[in-house]
């Protein structure tokens, strides 16, 4: 497969990365050699150089002869303009980052692929699903919802009070109402087996169905967090005002941003449930007026992430359960997690998991990085005659750095054991390390 990337930005580089031990044929193009030669000398990929919105250019990396072209440039004008061009010159198929939401809307899909532009890719929307999702239980680092909520996976930092710790899996009762999928250890993720088990501080990925969440919550020593009533937003930017729009009506909202024309932007922009206020977020005093003490959920959204990472620290120390840090720089996320900030938000890796998602050959219902753990969780739809229904689970042969977390077989969650038998028809979801995910692809064939 023959992907051209347009961008040697955070979302181009990183997905150029998933990509570069998979065997395709990537060409990374971008006008600033410096970017390049970075990537050249790291990974196995073709690199020019030059203005992705020029014909010379495009055909330089081989648009025509692309089966994706990618627009991944800090400019949506740019990417849009590429798309066409690439369209014109042969590409396959055309994905372009965009920062307007309104051009997601349903109505005006049939004119952007007249254009030639296939699909849209709005980073900013992409955050603010992760994160309304992330508030949903204020104990959790994530929830994940497959199959309509057939199967959820819940993200969870375990603590010394917790009573799974220092279990091995293989001694666990076989009757429990979850599968452990994966864990994140400092700086090591882990696919578990047998001998495995958790320790303190780990942060855990249990599957398992909306009815056992609660005795999730107890096994990890949880119950002393208290479901959302209120949220703070420091900064008023894009994945802001998408965020309110997702927050359920029944909670408090204050958004605090320290420009003052654009919180008079924010006015037009939010419900009249939210509230608008003018002023640091850093500052310790406006937090106390505000209810800092009494906040559930401190979310900071501001452009520059080492001042997200001290405010949610600082919020923290006020005495806010849960807070929520949406970080730019991908090289801080792990800095973020070690500093126990909470919930960690990348907008970039999700758009480039969006996108890998449409580059896999095999039929996939959906990929997700996870952003607290060096992951990808992917849900692939069984067909008649595929691999994986041929044995049970055990004699697969799965590659080492995969588990099967569940499966969905007529609208319900099912837990898979080693005896399982696979159906057509079934939905099954995969944990495993981003090398490993196109390895899988050959058991859907």
């Amino acid at each position: 497969m023959r992907i051209v990337i347009a961008g040697a930005g955070a979302v181009g580089t990183h997905l150029a990365k998933m990509l570069s031990s998979e065997n395709e044929n990537v060409v990374l193009l971008d006008e600033s050699e410096e970017k390049l030669s970075k990537m050249e000398t790291s990974f196995d990929l073709q690199t020019i150089v030059g203005d992705p919105t020029k014909i010379s250019a495009l055909k330089d990396a081989g648009v025509g002869s692309a089966d994706l072209f990618v627009a991944v440039t800090p400019d949506e004008s740019r990417n849009i303009t590429a798309c066409i061009l690439a369209h014109y010159l042969g590409a396959a198929k055309t994905i372009a980052r965009i920062d307007n939401y309104e051009y997601l809307l349903p109505k005006h899909k049939e004119y952007f692929s007249s254009l030639g532009v296939d699909s849209l890719i709005y980073p900013e929307q992409l955050a603010a699903e992760e994160i309304a999702t992330s508030i949903k239980y204020s104990w959790m680092r994530q929830l994940l919802e497959f199959g309509n909520g057939a199967l959820v996976m819940v993200g969870v930092k375990v603590r010394e009070n917790a009573s799974i710790i220092n279990t091995p899996f293989k001694e666990l009762p076989h009757d429990i109402p979850y599968h452990i999928v994966a864990m994140q250890r400092g700086d090591e993720t882990i696919i578990p087996r047998g001998n495995d088990c958790i320790l303190p501080n780990d942060i855990v990925c249990f599957m398992t169905t909306h009815e056992n969440i609660p005795f999730i919550r107890q096994i990890c020593g949880k119950e002393q967090f208290s479901e959302v009533k209120s949220i703070i937003i420091m900064g008023g930017s894009r994945i802001a005002v998408r965020t309110t729009k997702l927050i359920p009506d029944d909670i408090d909202v204050k958004i605090i941003e320290s420009d003052i024309n654009r919180c008079h932007k924010l006015l037009e922009l939010v419900d009249d449930r939210v509230m608008v206020i003018n002023g640091d977020a850093r500052d310790p005093e406006l937090l106390r007026s505000e209810g800092i003490a009494n906040t559930d959920v401190f979310i900071a959204l501001s452009d520059n992430s080492e001042t997200n990472i001290l405010a949610c620290l600082a919020a923290k120390k006020a005495g806010v359960c849960r807070a929520v840090s949406e970080i730019e720089n991908i090289d801080y996320i792990s800095m973020a997690e070690k500093m126990d900030i909470g919930s960690v938000i990348n907008k970039k890796k999700l758009a480039a998991s969006t996108i890998f998602q449409m580059m896999l050959k095999t039929d996939v219902s959906s990929v997700k990085c996870l952003t607290f753990i060096q992951a990808v969780v992917v849900e692939f739809p069984v067909h008649e005659n595929d691999l994986i229904t041929r044995k049970p689970v055990k004699a697969l042969g799965l590659p080492d750095g995969a588990n099967i977390g569940g499966l969905i077989r007529n609208g319900v969650g099912v837990h898979v054991t080693g005896n399982t038998m696979v159906e057509p028809g079934d939905h099954v979801i995969f944990f495993c390390l981003e090398r490993v995910l196109k390895k899988l692809e050959k058991y859907f064939k």
